[in-house]
Parts: structure tokens; C-alpha cells; sequence
């Protein structure tokens, strides 16, 4: 589904991404890991449409999708959440989630962007309630609306950027079971930007690693969590969840548990 090749950023002198490559496949979920600064949300950005790249190839369907604005991105198929959410407090969160879908695939139409919105806010388990303010909404609901607002646009490929960021271990384990779901379920093909690892080992297909802009690692959970690289990449920031993650991972079945 998505094939970039060769992709490059640089910000003045400086490579935020520095010849990275990668696959997707239909239906898979692809976990992007790395310490901060490594250069994920600069290829979602660059995925989005947010940024151009300095140079390399982003294939998405068949098509060449670099250099274009994120709402011609969006209407390929390619839907993005947020890291922070900031939802329009002025709109209802039906409202939040309908402008979405109406122009996320240009639909032109308030009815068909209604129905949308219907449908996501019932996945993420929301209420359709069209008069409800968002102000109410913790962290785990404004989470949930994010992704409400990403699913409204009807995505083929979802990026879901640190969907865990704020929430407690039970609202975690239901996020990523949500990511899950919207995999099986929808047919949604997903790439999940992640700090909380010992979480994404247990749902996703595959991982790559991101090290100051360059791919170190990328292949099965199990192998990567032990990859003595990766393990060098998290020690003494996050060496109990890089073993931890590895334990989990070589546990039978434990891609797709």
C-alpha cells in the first residue's frame, strides 16, 4: 500500500531524516519507535503533507503522493491523529468530527459527513450526541475524539501518532485494543508512532526503530526488542520497557495476540 524510498528531510543544515525506507502492506499495523528527535512525527508530517521532503519517493496506492498539500493528501486515503489534541471548542464534538468527514474526502455534502461522523464516533465509543461540548472530555475522550475525527475522513491508511500519551494502564490497554479493532474490523492499514513500547509489542505486526533520523531496526516485534542496537538506542531512558517489550514479544503468538 505505501512504498517510501530514500526519504530525506533537512531543515537548514540540519537531516531530521536521513535516507529512510520503508513498506506497508493492506491491513497491516506497523509500529514507528524511537527516542525523541529520531525523526518519527517528521515522517508523519511528511506522510501528511505537513512537510515536503528534501528528497526520496512516498508511493501511496501506486501513486507518488511527495510534494502534495495535506488536504489533497487526505483525500487519497491518508488520515492522521495528533500527539496533542485540539479540538474546536467552539464546536460540538459531533460538529468536531463531522467537519472532518466533510472535508476530509471532500464529500460536499453535511448529510454524508453526518452519517460519517455517526459512524466513527460509534467505533471509538463516543456518544453521536449532537449537542455535546468537548469541553467536558478527559484525556482518554479527547483521545478517543482524535481518533473519531481521523476515522471520519475515511482513511485507508491511518497514522496514529502516540495514541497512549496521557492515559492510564487501562486506558491504554483499551487504545490500543481500539487500534486493533479499527485494523480488523474496518480494514484500516495502520503506522502507530509510540512511546509506551511494552504496549505496541503486544499489537502490532511489525516495528522499525528510528535512531537520529536513520532506521537501525525494522522486522518482527520479537526481533526487534532484542536487537542489541535498539536495546542500546532505550538504556537509561527506557531499559525496563525495551526488556520488558522483548519478554512479551517472544511470547508464542504474541504479534497478533
Amino acid at each position: 500500500m505505501l512504498v517510501v524510498e530514500g526519504l530525506v528531510k533537512r531543515f537548514g543544515g540540519f537531516k531530521a531524516v536521513n535516507n529512510v525506507s520503508f513498506k506497508v502492506d493492506q491491513g497491516e499495523i506497523l509500529g514507528l519507535i524511537g527516542p525523541n528527535g529520531s525523526g518519527k512525527s517528521t515522517i508523519f508530517n511528511m506522510l501528511s503533507g505537513t512537510f515536503p521532503p528534501t528528497s526520496g519517493s512516498m508511493t501511496f496506492d501506486g501513486a507518488e503522493i511527495s510534494g502534495l498539500p495535506p488536504h489533497r493528501i487526505i483525500n487519497r486515503g491518508i488520515g492522521r491523529t495528533f500527539q496533542i489534541p485540539r479540538p474546536f471548542h467552539r464546536l460540538t464534538m459531533f460538529e468536531n468530527v463531522a467537519l472532518a468527514g466533510y472535508f476530509g474526502q471532500c464529500r460536499h455534502s453535511r448529510a454524508k459527513a453526518d452519517e460519517a461522523a455517526e459512524r466513527a464516533l460509534a467505533m471509538v465509543g463516543l456518544p453521536a450526541d449532537r449537542s455535546m461540548s468537548v469541553d467536558g472530555l478527559g484525556a482518554a475522550g479527547l483521545k478517543k475524539l482524535e481518533l473519531a475525527k481521523a476515522l471520519a475522513t475515511g482513511p485507508k491508511l491511518l497514522l496514529a501518532d502516540e495514541s497512549l500519551g496521557g492515559l492510564d494502564d487501562t486506558e491504554m490497554e483499551q487504545a490500543a485494543d481500539m487500534l486493533r479493532k479499527i485494523r480488523d474490523e474496518l480494514g484500516i492499514t495502520i503506522i502507530w508512532v509510540e512511546h509506551i513500547m511494552g504496549v505496541l509489542m503486544r499489537v502490532v505486526d511489525r516495528v522499525m526503530v528510528l535512531d537520529h533520523g536513520e532506521k537501525i531496526s525494522e522486522g518482527l516485534p520479537s526481533e526487534v526488542s532484542s536487537d542489541p542496537r535498539v536495546i542500546e538506542v532505550y538504556l537509561g531512558t527506557d531499559a525496563d520497557a525495551t526488556q520488558a517489550a522483548a519478554a512479551q514479544a517472544r511470547r508464542p503468538g504474541a504479534a497478533h495476540a
